[in-house]
Parts: C-alpha cells; sequence; structure tokens
C-alpha cells in the first residue's frame, strides 16, 4: 500500500470512517456515534481525533492522500461549507472543510452524502462499467446524486439530484421541503413506516397491528419481512412505494437516457418487496425504457441478473446497489483520489 485516502460518513446519528487503498480496498473502518447535542465543533473534533488515530496508523510507509467526507444536506463543494444539514442541527453555513484541513493539515473534500454514495457505486459498485449513473438514496428520506462521466454532476447550485423532492401526488402528503406529494413522502423508511400506521388505524385487528403492538422499533424492515410473509396490507404498502419510484424513475429515464440507474439505502433492501412494481410502471410510462428494457428487469442482483449482464450500452438498467451502506465510505475516500490524479 503506497497511497491511501480516508472517507467519512457524517450522518445525524452515526460517524462512520474508512481507510481505503487506492484499488479500492478497505484498510480499516470505524463508527462512533454522532454527538449532535453538543453542537458542531464537539462533532468536528471527534472527527479529527478519530480521522488522526486511523492516519497515523498506516502513514509509515504510505502517504495520505486527503480526507473525503459525505453530508448529508446541502454543501458547497469548493469551499467546503455546509450551508444547510436537516439532520446535522447547528451546520449551518458553517465552514466544516477549512476546520478539518486546519486541524489535520492535509486535503479534506466534502460532498452531499447522495452523491458520494453515486461515485462509490461507479467506482467499486453496480456501475463500475459504466461512466454516467444516477441513484437514488431510500433511507430516513430520499436522496439522489449524478455522476457524468465519471465525476460527479452537481448543477449551478451544488444542488442536482434532489429526486427525494420530486412530486408523484400532486396533492398528497406535506412534505418539510414545502411541497406536496414528494416522492420523499412515500418511498424513505419514514414514509413506510407511516403508511403502515395509516393502514393499522382503518383495520386494527390486521397483522401490521400486531407487530406494531409487539414491536417497540416497528420499522419499515419489520413491514418488509411481514410483506415477504404474504402479508397482504404489507406487500400494497411496498407495491405502491415502487409505483412511486416508478414514475419518478420514467422521468429520468425518458430525460436523462442514461445507462444505470440505481437504488441504494436502507430501504433498498426490500427490493424484492417493491421492485416488480418499479419495472410496471417503467414499461408503462417511459417510451425510451419500453424501447431499451432487458429482457428480465426483475431478476435481482442476488439472483440471475439478466439486467445486469446486458452490459453498457444498448439497455437501461435499473438496478439495487451493491456496496450498501459503505456506498457513501468509498465514494467519499475517492474524492481526493480524483482530486490528486486532476492536480
Amino acid at each position: 500500500m503506497n497511497k491511501f485516502s480516508i472517507g467519512v460518513d457524517l450522518g445525524g446519528t452515526n460517524l462512520r470512517i474508512a481507510a481505503v487503498d487506492e484499488q479500492g480496498g478497505l484498510i480499516e473502518k470505524v463508527t462512533l456515534g454522532t454527538r449532535i447535542s453538543l453542537g458542531p465543533e464537539y462533532v468536528i473534533g471527534d472527527m479529527c481525533e478519530a480521522i488522526q488515530r486511523m492516519s497515523e496508523k498506516y502513514r509509515n510507509g504510505a502517504s495520505l492522500l486527503g480526507i473525503g467526507i459525505g453530508v448529508p444536506g446541502i454543501i458547497d463543494a469548493q469551499t467546503g461549507l455546509v450551508r444547510e444539514s436537516p439532520n446535522l442541527p447547528g451546520f449551518v453555513d458553517y465552514p466544516a472543510g477549512a476546520l478539518i484541513e486546519q486541524r489535520l493539515k492535509t486535503v479534506v473534500i466534502l460532498e452531499n452524502d447522495a452523491n458520494v454514495a453515486a461515485l462509490g457505486e461507479k467506482w467499486l459498485g453496480a456501475a463500475k462499467d459504466y461512466s454516467d449513473v444516477a441513484i437514488l438514496t431510500l433511507g430516513t428520506g430520499v436522496g439522489g446524486g449524478v455522476v457524468l462521466g465519471g465525476s460527479i454532476w452537481r448543477g449551478t447550485n451544488g444542488m442536482a439530484g434532489e429526486f427525494g423532492h420530486t412530486t408523484v401526488e400532486p396533492d398528497g402528503q406535506p412534505c418539510g421541503c414545502g411541497n406536496r406529494g414528494c416522492l420523499e413522502q412515500y418511498a424513505s423508511a419514514t414514509a413506510v413506516v407511516r403508511m403502515a400506521r395509516e393502514a393499522i388505524a382503518s383495520n386494527g385487528a390486521s397483522a401490521l397491528a400486531r407487530a406494531a403492538h409487539s414491536d417497540p422499533e416497528f420499522s419499515a424492515k419489520s413491514i418488509y419481512n411481514l410483506a415477504m410473509q404474504g402479508d397482504e396490507d404489507a406487500r400494497r404498502i411496498f407495491r405502491y412505494v415502487g409505483r412511486c419510484l416508478g414514475i419518478v424513475l420514467s422521468t429520468l429515464v425518458n430525460s436523462l437516457n442514461l445507462p444505470i440507474y440505481v437504488i441504494g439505502g436502507g430501504v433498498a433492501g426490500a427490493w424484492e418487496a417493491f421492485s416488480p412494481s418499479i419495472f410496471e410502471e417503467l414499461r408503462r410510462r417511459s417510451l425510451v425504457y419500453a424501447a431499451t428494457a432487458p429482457h428480465d428487469p426483475s431478476a435481482t442482483q442476488e439472483g440471475a441478473s439478466a439486467h445486469v449482464v446486458a452490459g453498457p450500452g444498448h439497455k437501461t438498467i435499473v438496478t439495487r446497489a451493491l456496496l450498501g451502506s459503505d456506498a457513501g465510505l468509498f465514494g467519499a475516500a475517492r474524492l481526493p483520489m480524483i482530486a490528486k490524479a486532476r492536480r
């Protein structure tokens, strides 16, 4: 190992840090709690101490290329300024990049967390054979990122890829962004639980109601497990998740005509429950997809992935992420490597 970089996934609950070599090999990974309640200075302090410990382990005989950090929210990638982050209270117009660089004396690059997830999947994951990819990340909310020609596409103000705030129900559920009926309100983990509780309110004797009563951590995963056991109420929820994703993906396919679209984030673990509805909507709503769909688009990554082996070009691929929660870590670690190559 001659050179390595450190990737950071800064979340509202967890702070994850990894050392990665230039070939994409994971050297070490640690997870800490994010002490948000103590303020940004404490969070940055914890991060810098953990990065310092990790980098000192491997600097003997190897050089550190820099630090890449994925942050949820609106990031000014040029200045390292966190303009706004709903999951990180206090990080408003906060100069995180400059403060970390000052402490660690190395290159620090901040980027939106969905963008680095897209970059990670492009480098080592489901999109590694493609130069262009769009990703939708389904977690507490719904994020998105685009990589074009191997580089993150940020748009004019660094806000490209806000797919979670595409309208799927014009008069639907109010969203925190001020709109109604955003994809985030129908395809996030939060949305799945809300829709389950709405179903319980109308049918208190259902399996969903029994699960919610007996499980203090009633979650999207609990609802997915019920769907896979054949519970119709749970299955209906995930069919609706897939329908809403299909509506947004149809627009992306028609507008961008990229070779591959990747679904990541924690809710992507329910792929088997919602993906058939995605492909049904895509065939119905996207003339581009209908003309370029692989023969078996409903196959999963774990199964006979006919839609994956179709190869670059010709086909429009829609598939789940391969790197799971580590996509952002690998993508963040990749940022200093790209910056170094361009210098």
